[in-house]
């Protein structure tokens, strides 16, 4: 089968860390991956963001297509919506002269916008993963929302109009109804986690042995919820926290966010126990969370949430916050503990529970590990959405799941 993945600000070769370059990025690269290894054909399209790119960058699961769509530079996603029109231009010429897939899924809603204009112009069903949605965002973030006006209506629409639409959690099922998407348009099917990768046996970042170390991973970014942590951690007595995530370029010294961190570390007492270690190459990533001895996963909200997979995987117990598919993915009081969102004092009393507790950080691991193997490799995720790819190609109705 011949699959068009459809991402417009997340290229599956983007270096990770910066503000909009994360789990999307890493999602479509993986799957793309999966899909090639069982067999079928696989073209991203990405927009160009840099003048030095390549028309094509041929890649190991297939074709990453840069699509001239606005200016050839870096921009931030939410300005990107004016050039989706010339987006789809370019998509549909492809399709016509080049490469017509068989079925194309669009990931983020702007994707899905340019998808489904080329899509209709070429007798190409659609597939739509929105990643997030407009209306959580708006409802966090308030008047910093920095979303184009209409994100909603259009996001609403999509759902409307595409041949399926892919949920990533529960969370994500009730939202979609609420916004008027009927509940027979959507098929849950989570995202995965390469196991060849991330897998609890290997070598580990080196570490302090006499204290216990709680890994986040995260974008450095208020609604990520790492001030939480900070706030949680002087009632974790002889624990450090290690946070993992920066600007690309690994200047942490520029990095508003990163100094209002540390000055909140200075504030709270903890400087000696924090430690920012900027951004980390995506090879790398298996060592630092086999370095942990829990992963701590604190958004105020989270439409999927990579990071506490990769940790599951290695076999590292958790501590989230029970929003959006960290409720899904984190079984609480089985693999991890769920806590409240912007909850420090019930942040550090799950903290100080598990980091004090070692038989039992040792049962949330062993089943971690056997939950990622089971639910979500990458290889199981890729068979259920070929599944879904089949299915709207043919036009036949789709089992809900």
């Amino acid at each position: 089968m011949r699959i068009a993945m459809i991402s417009e600000h997340a290229s599956p070769l983007a270096a990770l860390g910066g503000v909009d370059a994360g789990g999307q990025n890493t999602h479509v690269a993986e799957l793309a991956g999966a899909l090639a290894a069982a067999g079928h054909q696989v073209r991203v399209y990405t927009r160009r963001d840099s003048p030095d790119q390549p028309d094509v960058t041929p890649t190991g699961f297939g074709d990453v297509v840069h699509v001239p769509a606005g200016p050839a530079s870096a921009l931030p996603k939410d300005e990107l919506l004016p050039y989706m029109g010339a987006f789809a231009d370019r998509l549909a010429e492809d399709w016509r002269t080049e490469w017509k897939p068989d079925v194309a899924h669009a990931h983020f809603w702007m994707s899905g916008l340019a998808a489904v204009t080329a899509g209709r112009r070429c007798d190409v069903p659609v597939v739509q993963t929105y990643h997030a949605l407009g209306s959580v965002k708006r409802r966090h973030q308030g008047r910093a929302d920095t979303s184009p006006p209409h994100r909603v209506a259009y996001e609403r629409e999509l759902g409307r109009t595409v041949d399926r639409v892919i949920v990533q959690c529960h969370d994500e099922i009730r939202e979609l109804t609420r916004l008027g998407i009927p509940r027979t348009r959507m098929t849950l099917v989570p995202s995965g986690v390469n196991v060849e990768r991330f897998r609890p046996d290997g070598p580990a970042v080196p570490r302090d042995p006499d204290r216990t170390r709680i890994l986040t991973v995260a974008r450095l970014v208020e609604r990520k919820g790492v001030e939480d942590l900070i706030r949680a951690l002087p009632a974790v007595r002889n624990a450090e926290l290690v946070v993992v995530g920066g600007p690309p370029d690994g200047d942490l010294d520029g990095d508003p966010y990163a100094r209002k961190l540390r000055r909140l570390a200075e504030a709270s007492r903890v400087a000696d126990r924090v430690v920012l270690a900027g951004a980390v190459p995506a090879h790398e990533m298996p060592q630092w969370y086999r370095s942990a001895d829990l992963l701590a996963a604190t958004p105020w909200y989270e439409p999927f949430g990579l990071t506490v997979l990769e940790a599951m995987a290695c076999g590292v117990p958790v501590v989230a916050t029970g929003v959006g598919g960290l409720a899904d993915t984190v079984v609480d009081g089985v693999t991890g503990d769920l806590v409240p969102p912007r909850d420090p004092a019930r942040l550090s009393t799950a903290l100080r529970k598990l980091a004090g507790d070692d038989m039992r950080r040792l049962g949330y691991a062993a089943a971690a590990a056997d939950r990622i193997e089971f639910t979500y490799a990458w290889p199981r995720i890729a068979e259920r959405l070929a599944d879904v790819y089949a299915g709207v190609a043919a036009n036949t109705p789709e089992v809900v799941a």
